[in-house]
């Protein structure tokens, strides 16, 4: 009966990421509302009878002016949150077709700020997985094994001036600290060169705080046995995950995002199952962190992904063919 109860309680909210060239329109909240002062997010309470797009595009001509067409609306993330007075389900979606010209219709001053500028103690705390998505690409790319001899570090400089992916997680368990440390500065250049930010893999004694990291990527292996984040919040941490368990300790770590799967039967390892797009869902919906779909996957899979509650996809295949 208390989870019925807890479950009766929930405020349904429908968040709008309104994108205009590079930025997204930001409101501060009346300083007498709940988080007042604090900036969020246009959108408000889904009211009964109504389907998410439907409360999205009468929030935001009420409070902006702006007319969004429902179809542009495309999901971005789901979160729930506890407040302690108030238990919130912040369904967030995000369009770049709004039109007009904005205005703060309710007193609210609003604003254009680019993803980047965003800072955490700015927003509710319910916000910061939001920012995280937002700034997050729908791709991660993973890189494949690089070998101590031969080729492999080439073709993958050659894939990221190709490809161009936003940012490229550097995956090469083969070798020691020191033989990663050197063919880190090697495709660090490439991925500058590429625009790309380039996310050390593997424990963190791996990573090092230099111009263009942008982050630290934990297999499984490395983030149980932590306790607290090993790296600075101004840069990425993510996480392999395969079950919920899993991505509940990365969240007690301060992980900005993880990817979870195999989803399907990848090429590498066709004999072992995957959790299917069930799992995914559920576990996606579930978390309070971006997840990425991982295993089995290609570039058409992303709205699969999306659409079940996940940031996108990840992996190697997708981005680093020769095609």
């Amino acid at each position: 009966m208390a989870d019925v109860t807890k479950a009766r309680k929930e405020v349904h909210v429908a968040v709008a990421v309104i994108e205009r060239q590079g930025r997204v329109l930001i409101a501060r909240r009346p300083d007498h509302t709940h988080q007042g002062g604090l900036l969020e997010f246009p959108g408000g309470k889904v009211e009964a009878g109504e389907t998410v797009q439907q409360a999205l595009v009468r929030e935001i001509a009420e409070e902006t002016g702006l007319s969004v067409p429902e179809a542009s609306l495309e999901p971005v993330i789901g979160i729930r949150h506890d407040y302690g007075d108030k238990q919130v389900f912040l369904d967030v979606w995000r369009t770049s077709e709004a039109e007009g010209e904005p205005e703060g219709r309710e007193g609210q001053p609003i604003e254009w700020l680019r993803p980047e500028d965003f800072r955490d103690e700015e927003f509710p705390a319910a916000n910061r997985p939001i920012i995280r998505a937002v700034r997050l690409p729908r791709q991660l790319a993973i890189s494949g094994s690089i070998e101590a001899n031969g080729d492999s570090a080439g073709k993958l400089c050659r894939a990221l001036e190709r490809k161009r992916p936003d940012l490229l997680v550097l995956r090469a368990p083969e070798l020691d600290v020191q033989r990663y440390r050197k063919l880190l500065g090697g495709v660090l250049l490439s991925c500058q060169s590429a625009g790309a930010g380039l996310i050390v893999h593997g424990a963190p004694d791996r990573f090092e705080a230099l111009p263009g990291i942008a982050g630290l990527h934990l297999p499984w292996r490395q983030a149980r046995v932590l306790d607290a984040r090993p790296v600075p919040s101004g840069v990425w941490l993510g996480v392999s995950c395969h079950t919920a368990e899993e991505i509940a300790h990365a969240e007690t770590l301060g992980a900005d995002y993880v990817t979870l799967g195999p989803v399907l039967p990848t090429p590498s390892h066709p004999e072992a199952p995957g959790i299917g797009w069930l799992a995914f869902e559920e576990m996606a919906q579930r978390a309070r962190v971006p997840v990425y779909a991982l295993g089995g996957l290609s570039a058409s899979d992303v709205p699969k992904a999306t659409e079940r509650g996940g940031q996108g996809i990840a992996g190697i295949r997708f981005w680093c063919s020769e095609d």
